[in-house]
């Protein structure tokens, strides 16, 4: 097992869609694919176990929040994330960039790092990309994720480019202090919705010959279509070797569309924060589960869905469960649109491996779930 290698197994004619794998030092993972969320080392209201059934190939956990609680320290002391957290496949742990920018005003930045605010005492922390390194080395993940500049938008372009450059330098100075050969460190692709400085970025980034590129610096804001107008160029641009990871998006239209230029893999908070709101994903599209109309529906929440809560519960049932504020129905919600997302992955790299992907983007943007994702 050669650790890091990418490996594309079968691509659609119709499109630049691909299907992939990707061998870590927990297990090799089949792209395209999405990554459940569990930021502070817990996928809210879900299990390890719970998050295998479904199929879950790699979970992701937070170094911002992480290190302010419990500490980076307590967690290397645990035997790192996989067994603080009871998940033997892979983990990916983002650097905490976007959080930290996203905090624009408890922050102090210049080309040395980072200095920012805790969010929960207060307290001041400088974080230089080197900084990052070691706390994502105690955290113990399998794909680290460089410390960047996560523009916000929009912004101006010449504060867009002043990101990109200090990204790639940054990017630079953590492959350099990263010293574990367990983990795989990926470059991040900043550049807003200005295509030039996207290529820019992704060129830069190309030359320090990393086992993994993110895209980041979308889905904050601007619209989908702005974002997929240079995704494709940017997917391109990126080496052909090496896995590509759109981060942040887990909206299913967005997904299938992104696959189809090129992207292999995904995360977003989207599946489990619209289950604790009460919404559930189904091939029908969106299900307010505290619509009236399911009060006496007995049927599962998706009759073309496999999971265990579409097997044995019903939508009267989950109703209940969300209107009188009961756990267990974010629970069961949360489960299920996992494994939507899961399946929806599943079907997409099955479609690749028989060359019929552009096909089968097509029936799911003319469904009727399309419209309301």
């Amino acid at each position: 097992m050669t650790l890091f290698q990418y490996e594309v197994l079968a691509t659609d004619t119709a499109t630049s869609a691909r299907r992939g794998s990707f061998t870590t030092a927990h297990g090799t993972i089949q792209t395209p694919l999405f990554m459940p969320v569990g930021t502070r080392a817990t996928v809210k209201g879900v299990t390890t176990p719970q998050l295998a059934d479904i199929g879950a190939q790699v979970l992701l956990a937070n170094t911002y929040h992480l290190f302010l609680r419990p500490g980076s320290d307590v967690v290397r002391d645990a035997g790192g994330l996989h067994r603080f957290m009871n998940w033997e496949r892979p983990i990916l742990t983002d650097s905490g960039g976007f959080q930290i920018f996203s905090l624009a005003d408890t922050l102090k930045l210049s080309d040395d790092g980072v200095k920012f605010r805790s969010i929960v005492d207060g307290t001041w922390h400088f974080w230089s990309p080197e900084d990052n390194m070691r706390v994502q080395e105690e955290l113990g993940a399998d794909i680290i994720m460089q410390l960047d500049q996560c523009p916000p938008y929009p912004a101006e372009r010449d504060f867009v480019a002043t990101a990109v450059r200090r990204s790639a330098e940054w990017a630079a100075r953590c492959r350099d202090a990263a010293s574990r050969p367990d983990q795989a460190l990926f470059g991040i692709v900043q550049g807003g919705v200005f295509e030039d400085l996207r290529l820019e970025s992704a060129e830069r980034l190309a030359l320090l010959d990393l086992p993994g590129y993110g895209i980041g610096g979308y889905s904050v804001g601007e619209p989908h279509d702005l974002m997929l107008e240079s995704l494709g160029p940017v997917c391109q641009a990126m080496p052909a070797n090496k896995p590509r990871y759109l981060m942040g998006v887990g909206n299913p239209t967005t997904m299938l569309q992104a696959i189809a230029l090129g992207v292999d893999m995904f995360d977003c908070v989207l599946p489990t924060r619209t289950a604790r709101l009460g919404t559930a994903f189904s091939s029908e599209g969106r299900l307010n589960m505290r619509n009236a109309r399911h009060t006496r529906d007995f049927g599962p929440l998706d009759p073309d869905c496999s999971c265990q809560v579409c097997a044995e519960y019903s939508r009267a049932y989950i109703r209940h469960l969300v209107t009188t504020k009961e756990m267990l129905g974010s629970i069961l919600l949360s489960v299920h649109n996992l494994h939507f997302l899961l399946d929806l992955t599943t079907k997409a790299r099955a479609a690749i491996e028989e060359d019929r992907y552009g096909a089968f983007l097509s029936d799911w943007l003319s469904s009727a779930a399309a419209a309301d994702y």
